[in-house]
C-alpha cells in the first residue's frame, strides 16, 4: 500500500509538471524506467545546449536546457559581477547555437534596479571584446517585479528571442513558487530557455531545473608564444562553479574558465593560495638589521590628565 501511494503521488506530480506518467506496473518491475536509481535515457540532444565538459554535461543531462529554467545566482552581490559574467558567456552561446539553425539571434536581459544601481549597467564595448555581440542583446529595466516577470513571460511567448535573462534581486517576496512555476510552464511552451539570474540571494525552492552558484576564481597569467608568461598579465576569467541542484545527490564544484575569442569553456587550474607567512613580493626588500632598535618595544609610562573645573 505504502508503494502504491508513492506511485501515485508521483504520477500527480508528473502530472501537475506536465510530464509522461509513470505507469505503475512497470516502476515496480523498473525501477530506473521510473526515475529511480538512475535514469531511462539522456535528455534530448535538440533541448539542450551542451557546454563541451563532461564535468558539467554529465550532472547537467546534456547541457543547459533550452526548454526550461534554469537558476544561475551569487551568493553576495560582491560576486554579481561574476555571475553576470557566466550568464552572459552562456548567452554568447546560446546565440552562437541559435545562430547555427533557423531560430532567433536575439537576448532579451530583463535587469533589477536595485542591482543596477549597486553594480552598474552592461558595457557594450566591454560585451563585444566578451565575445558577446552587443546588437543582439536587448536590454530592459523594470521598475517593479511584476513588470520584470510580465515581460518576461512575454519575451518567452513572442519567439523573437532565443533566450531570456531575468534578473533579481536578494529573495523577493513578490515572486515566489507559483511565480516560477508559471515562468516553468512558459518556457517549457514555448521551446526558449529562461536564466534566472539571482544576485544577492539565497537557495529557494522553485521549478528550475538547475541551479549554480558563481563566485570569482583566480585568473592565471597570460601565456607568451614563447611559453613564458607575462608579469602582470591577466588571461581569461576564470569562475568558481557550484551546481547546487541536479540529478547528483552532491552538489558539484568545478572551476571554468571562459575564451571569448573561441567562445568555449575549459576547466581551470587554480593554483593554491600562499601561505600567510610565504613572501609573496618578487621585489627586494629591507633586511632586518642586527643593531637596529626593537621597534616592538613598551610604549613607557601612560600619562593621565585630569578633568577640567
Amino acid at each position: 500500500m505504502t508503494r502504491e501511494t508513492l506511485f501515485a503521488l508521483r504520477q500527480t506530480i508528473a502530472h501537475i509538471e506536465g510530464r509522461t506518467e509513470v505507469d505503475l506496473d512497470v516502476a515496480r518491475r523498473e525501477p530506473e524506467a521510473s526515475g529511480f536509481g538512475g535514469r531511462a535515457s539522456e535528455r534530448d540532444e535538440t533541448k539542450v545546449l551542451s557546454i563541451g565538459l563532461q564535468a558539467l554535461d554529465g550532472p547537467m543531462e546534456g547541457g543547459i536546457p533550452l526548454d526550461a529554467v534554469t537558476e544561475i545566482r551569487s551568493g553576495r552581490l560582491g560576486d554579481a559581477g561574476a555571475a553576470s559574467g557566466f550568464v552572459m558567456a552562456l548567452s554568447a552561446c546560446l546565440l552562437a547555437h541559435s545562430s547555427s539553425g533557423s531560430g532567433p539571434v536575439r537576448i532579451l536581459w530583463i535587469g533589477d534596479e536595485t542591482v543596477a544601481r549597486e553594480v552598474g549597467l552592461p558595457h557594450a564595448a566591454g560585451l563585444q571584446d566578451y565575445g558577446l555581440d552587443p546588437q543582439y542583446l536587448l536590454y530592459a529595466r523594470p521598475r517593479r517585479i511584476e513588470d520584470g516577470l510580465w515581460l518576461a513571460e512575454a519575451g518567452l511567448a513572442s519567439g523573437v528571442f532565443c533566450a531570456v535573462i531575468l534578473e533579481v534581486c536578494g529573495n523577493p517576496r513578490r515572486f515566489g513558487l507559483t511565480e516560477s512555476r508559471r515562468l516553468s510552464l512558459k518556457a517549457r511552451s514555448a521551446g526558449r530557455p529562461l536564466l534566472l539570474l539571482r544576485q544577492g540571494g539565497e537557495e529557494e525552492a522553485g521549478s528550475t531545473v538547475f541551479r549554480a552558484r558563481i563566485r570569482p576564481s583566480s585568473a592565471q597569467s597570460r601565456i607568451l608564444p614563447d611559453g613564458s608568461a607575462l608579469g602582470g598579465g591577466i588571461a581569461n576569467p576564470v569562475f568558481q562553479v557550484t551546481l547546487e541542484k541536479s540529478r547528483l545527490p552532491a552538489p558539484v564544484d568545478i572551476h571554468l574558465e571562459w575564451n571569448p575569442y573561441e567562445r568555449l569553456f575549459s576547466l581551470a587550474t587554480v593554483l593554491p593560495a600562499p601561505a600567510a607567512n610565504e613572501q609573496t613580493n618578487s621585489g627586494s626588500v629591507l633586511s632586518p638589521s642586527a643593531d637596529r632598535q626593537d621597534c616592538t618595544s613598551s610604549l613607557g609610562a601612560v600619562v593621565a590628565f585630569g578633568r577640567a573645573s
